[in-house]
């Protein structure tokens, strides 16, 4: 499986669009997620009961925790694209991190519940309670959930990189976790119809399995966004490439405090900049706005740049440097 802590890093810099093309676009891949979400978990759902399929039923579960985190990718991002105000000054971008922080929480409230409803089932069967076997309808649900879970991540990613989104590259992850859910419950419940008799208990199991995996999935979402509500600093790679602009950039002398974080899509910075104590306001204003317009190039011309100008002496500069 892809790790999800830079999902949307080949894009980072080059996202311009507006914030309401932004929305429209992450909008409208959501809903077709909701929609074949609805869908799948009606038919899950009744597959699974008609069927006898532990399984099946919460991978029908999964389903419907995926249509609640559309819902609120949809109202995260609606907030998110609303301007700065007087009391946002940097804008509404942290609701979008929320949002995919709280796709994360409620697939680890998904897994911990499949994970909880499988174990009861084997408990039960090693307790002499017999179980029953699930019908092939349940194996046919399974397979087309699937193919469709998996088509739906492939879409709800390409979106979600090309608008530099982390709720719904959040949410792409929740329909790959699902697609990897069907096809355990197609593992399971195939073994348990064709094999029969004591091989039954792979129904539960395989719900067991499944709740770890969508545990990880989870997991990944969440720290990852979590850390960013923290105010976690920009990866390396990045926090790198700004450094590369403040040092090669001519009439800086040096620089310190430097410190990055992200507010939704777009990232901030703050710095100390020296420069030739001698240097009048204007060349010394002039430098700090040629940085501003190259880490703009870097990070995207929505981001969020203070630029603090500092005297420093050629003496100075020489001892730092030797």
């Amino acid at each position: 499986m892809e790790g999800t802590g830079d999902t949307n890093k080949e894009t980072l810099f080059s996202y311009e669009e507006n914030e309401d093309t932004r929305y429209s676009r992450a909008a409208h891949v959501t809903k077709v997620s909701m929609i074949l979400n609805f869908v799948l978990a009606t038919f899950k759902f009744t597959a699974g009961i008609l069927g006898t399929s532990t399984a099946m039923i919460a991978d029908a579960a999964h389903s419907l925790s995926d249509l609640i985190t559309d819902i609120a990718v949809i109202v995260g991002l609606r907030i998110a694209k609303k301007p700065g105000d007087s009391t946002h000054n940097y804008g509404h971008g942290k609701i979008e991190t929320l949002a995919a922080a709280f796709t994360g929480l409620v697939l680890v409230t998904a897994a911990i519940g499949i994970f909880w409803g499988g174990l009861q089932k084997i408990i039960s069967y090693y307790n002499g309670e017999g179980l029953p076997v699930p019908s092939k309808i349940t194996l046919i649900v399974a397979i087309i959930s699937i193919l469709s879970k998996e088509w739906l991540y492939r879409y709800t990613m390409a979106c979600g990189r090309e608008i530099k989104s982390d709720a719904v590259i959040a949410n792409a992850w929740d329909h790959r976790s699902d697609a990897l859910s069907s096809l355990g419950t197609m593992i399971g419940v195939g073994g348990a119809i064709f094999l029969g008799g004591r091989w039954v208990v792979l129904d539960p199991l395989t719900a067991i399995v499944i709740s770890f995996l969508i545990f990880k999935v989870a997991f990944d979402i969440s720290y990852k966004n979590l850390n960013e509500l923290l105010e976690a600093s920009l990866d390396s790679e990045i926090y790198g490439s700004i450094e590369n602009i403040l040092n090669s950039t001519e009439g800086v002398l040096g620089f310190h405090e430097l410190k990055t974080r992200k507010i939704g899509n777009a990232m901030a910075a703050d710095v100390h900049i020296e420069v030739d104590r001698d240097l009048n306001i204007v060349d010394a204003h002039e430098i700090s706005t040629q940085i501003e317009n190259r880490l703009k190039e870097v990070c995207g011309s929505n981001g969020h740049f203070s630029i603090h100008v500092e005297p420093c002496s050629d003496s100075e500069h020489y001892k730092k440097h030797t």
